[in-house]
């Protein structure tokens, strides 16, 4: 069985800022902001909810489906799917625009600034989850096209296909009464801690209220592991230590992998945040979103040596 992910395919472009965000930015002057961030390197790299979550997933020896328009301008990113064996069968080519790009610049406090050109992803919409032809056991509807991600969401359920919402970037473009439909019709809702703030300030919804409509709540937290809500029972999942930091940049997309991957195969909710830890760590390890890698025997030794347990990943 596969997993569908419906998201966006595109070029990143990572740039470290060698100080804070915050000395750079007037509070009292933020009404007329105009600075320039002077960064030390830049470098474009694979990238894209569905295309880093796909990566890692196929580092796991899952079976992801990527649901995605690319832009005309592709090859390079086509290529290096398939020498990573993820399957390219329902990504679209665009004829008309180039590849969405995102252009993110981390400061030394692992804060954030990204724009977004959406490109290719305007298509989004064209593309639907009853174009797979493949048995699908779950679905990721993660960052593209607002419109597109709500389509798909009406899709799964309609067609009584569990998926998880996770808005991530997104979420502020979601009207408070579409932020609620969508999760009303999910399974799963994900969100890092700041996200889950703007969840409920959009939707008057707190964590309890939030079980009311989804089967389970994951909070991602950084350095501080995850935390993963049913209605019946709360788990705190320890991180998994990197060996460095040397870039946060699509850790949650590896954590995702992780998770859903470890979930499709029967693992509790325990064993599934933990394999997400994992797999998070790996893609902190390395720059970029999609330049970690490990064998299955390498990540299996990892988890028991993290967590004292033995995992079958075997699909």
């Amino acid at each position: 069985m596969h997993i569908l992910l419906s998201g966006s395919l595109a070029y990143d472009y990572i740039m470290d800022f060698p100080d804070t965000f915050d000395q750079h930015i007037l509070p009292d002057h933020i009404h007329s902001l105009n600075v320039c961030f002077v960064v030390e390197q830049l470098k474009k790299n694979y990238g894209g909810t569905a295309g880093n979550i796909a990566y890692t997933m196929a580092l796991l020896e899952g079976k992801p489906l990527i649901l995605a328009p690319i832009g005309s301008d592709s090859a390079e990113y086509m290529h290096h799917f398939s020498k990573n064996h993820v399957a390219t069968t329902y990504i679209r080519t665009s004829s008309t625009t180039l590849t969405a790009s995102a252009h993110i610049t981390t400061d030394k406090q692992d804060n954030q600034i990204t724009a977004f050109f959406s490109g290719a992803c305007q298509e989004a919409t064209e593309l639907h989850v009853s174009d797979v032809k493949e048995p699908i056991s779950f679905v990721m509807i993660s960052p593209t096209q607002k419109e597109a991600m709500i389509q798909h969401a009406k899709e799964c359920h309609e067609a009584h296909i569990p998926f998880c919402f996770d808005p991530g970037q997104q979420i502020t473009a979601f009207s408070d009464q579409e932020m609620m439909q969508v999760i009303g019709q999910a399974n799963f809702y994900i969100v890092n801690d700041y996200e889950m703030k703007l969840t409920t300030d959009k939707t008057g919804w707190d964590k309890e209220e939030l079980l009311n409509h989804v089967d389970v709540l994951i909070i991602t937290l950084g350095e501080k592991g995850s935390v993963i809500a049913t209605k019946e029972q709360t788990f705190e999942i320890p991180p998994c230590a990197p060996t460095s930091v040397d870039d946060p940049t699509g850790a949650g997309d590896a954590y995702r992998a992780g998770f859903f991957t470890a979930y499709v195969q029967g693992h509790d909710y325990q064993t599934c945040g933990q394999v997400g830890s994992v797999a998070a760590a790996y893609a902190i390890e390395q720059y970029g979103t999609q330049h970690h890698s490990f064998t299955l025997d390498t990540f299996v030794a990892r988890y028991k040596e993290t967590y004292g347990e033995t995992i079958d990943l075997v699909m």
